[in-house]
């Protein structure tokens, strides 16, 4: 059940005819809106229109506050729980060496190991955009450095002066190789 910040209580809401519900679910019936609210005040709970846009609107007799409070408390929650998956970039030129390579896999495996999307940047400078195919072999090159641990998100695409492509962990190869 979705409350927006706009969600109208007892006398702000305007519709004639409403469905009403009690707070345990049940369907009570459509009630005229001041027989409605009798209803909920008789309760002691408040009149909240949960489904405006619907033919008669329907409203819900519970504690407003208590409602508002749990669906806050649950909004943290779901909100502390949930991971951002970041995508981290490296960038190599087209004449790295082996070593400097090596070094920025183990850079590039620790974002993976963190969880992280990692997006590896071939870059092209002058003369070398007429051998477009050298960073292709190179990256085809770190993907086997890289070996199974590794899913290929998006492959290797050329754009501008720059060889683009994307990588996450293979979290079943986590588990083979501890």
């Amino acid at each position: 059940m979705y409350i927006s910040k706009h969600t109208r209580l007892n006398q702000s809401i305007r519709a004639s005819q409403l469905r009403v519900i009690d707070q345990d679910g049940n369907q009570l019936g459509i009630f005229s809106r001041q027989e409605a609210l009798d209803l909920a005040e008789e309760k002691e709970l408040d009149l909240v229109e949960i489904s405006p846009e619907a033919n008669p609107p329907v409203a819900k007799i519970i504690d407003w506050g208590k409602f508002n409070y749990q669906k806050t408390k649950q909004n943290q929650k779901t909100k502390r729980n949930t991971k951002v998956v970041e995508m981290k970039e490296m960038r190599f030129g087209l004449k790295i060496s082996d070593h400097d390579m090596e070094v920025k896999l183990n850079k590039v495996r620790k974002f993976l190991e963190a969880g992280h999307k990692a997006k590896l940047t071939i870059v092209y400078r002058g003369r070398e955009l007429a051998h477009k195919d050298i960073g292709f072999t190179l990256a085809s090159k770190m993907i086997a450095m890289l070996g199974d641990t590794i899913i290929i998100d998006q492959q290797p695409q050329f754009a501008g002066k720059q060889l683009n492509f994307v990588i996450r962990s293979n979290n079943n190869a986590k588990v083979k190789n501890p």
